[in-house]
This record gives C-alpha cells, structure tokens and sequence, in this order.
C-alpha cells in the first residue's frame, strides 16, 4: 500500500528569460482550493503589469485533482507544462505560478512551452521536497484503569497523540499511517473495554 506523498516544505522561486521577456515562477505549498484563490490574488496584485499570469495546482494525498490554466497565452502553451512539471516529480498539495513580462518579441508556440516549463522546473529546483506519510485519526475511549496498556501501544508503536483527556473517561485522539492502520487498532481492540471512533484524514 502506497501511504506517501510528495510535497514542498515552503515556497520558492524560479526564473527563465528568453527574447527580453522575463518568467518568474512562484511554487507554494497549499492544503486547498480557497488558499490558492488567496495566492493567486496576491499574486496579480504584485505583479500587476505582467502579461500574464499562468498556473497549475495539484491537490490530494490519493486521489489527485489538479487544474492548469493558460491565463491568455494559446493553448497549452503555459498551463499544461507547468502542470507537467508537477506531475514529473510527483508533487501534490502544491500551486506552481508562472508570470510573464512580455518583451516586445514573440516566442512562437514551442518557445512558450519551452520557457514556461523551465521556469516551472527551476522553481523546483530551488524547492525542498517532502516525502510525507498518508495518516488517519482516530479516538479511544476507555476507563482510567485501562490507561496504562493504552499508552504502553502508544509508546512502542511511537504513535503521534494529537489530543488527550485524562480524567476517569478518558480520550486520546491519535494519528496512524495508513498502512498500519488495521494493525494497530487490533491492539487496541485486545484491551476490554477499549472503544474506538474515528477516522479523519491528517491535513498535513
């Protein structure tokens, strides 16, 4: 089971000039979709005498979506490979923003695609690259008296405790990678009176 993804750790910057026009590209880490609305704006704002300002994103850990946009240049001749330099290395929850400064000289169809899926590449380039791990969460219930084999689990399976109430019912909220999954919750279900709820995914 594949229960990893690649991600950036914090935003980055890359540049390709061609012909008197300058590309500079702008790669954010991103957890959704209104985030990248927000950056995108930010973006035009900065950059508001730029031509254009092309982009595309990648979003999911499993099941990935992702959009391209050619902001005016012709047809697939930003979008797509910037997108497609995503898609080489695999890179999700991630938007990848290319603006161009036009300068006075046309590039042609494959000198477009060509600077902006430089750009695009040394943005990534200059990026620090994560491989993260698909986790869940889930909650146990149970007895103050079943708390020490509860975190006996917890302590050997080096489990992330991301909430916990200790009172005489307690409830620790716990993350787990997905390939462990099954695994782990059977040794929580040989402790009686154990209950388990959940799960949710880990938006990292």
């Amino acid at each position: 089971m594949t229960d990893t993804y690649n991600t950036v750790s914090a935003p980055s910057e890359g540049i390709f000039k061609d012909k008197g026009s300058r590309f500079l590209a702008f790669l954010y880490p991103v957890k959704n979709e209104e985030e990248i609305r927000e950056l995108l704006q930010k973006i035009k704002k900065e950059h508001y005498n730029a031509r254009h300002h092309c982009y595309a994103w990648r979003l999911g850990k499993e099941e990935i979506r992702f959009r391209a946009n050619d902001d005016g240049e012709p047809s697939s001749t930003a979008g797509k490979p910037i997108l497609g330099q995503l898609v080489s290395k695999e890179l999700t929850q991630v938007l990848l923003v290319v603006v161009r400064y036009f300068g006075g000289i046309l590039l042609g169809t494959g000198g477009l695609i060509h600077a902006y899926r430089e750009a695009a590449a040394d943005a990534i380039r200059n990026a620090s690259i994560e491989t993260r791990l698909i986790e869940e969460e889930f909650q146990l219930n149970f007895n103050y008296s079943e708390l020490n084999a509860v975190m006996q689990i917890i302590k050997n399976e080096n489990l992330t405790q991301t909430s916990v109430n200790l009172t005489e019912k307690c409830k620790i909220t716990f993350s787990v990678r997905k390939s462990d999954i099954e695994r782990i919750l059977s040794l929580f279900r040989n402790i009686y009176g154990v209950e388990i709820s959940g799960s949710t995914s880990v938006n990292n």
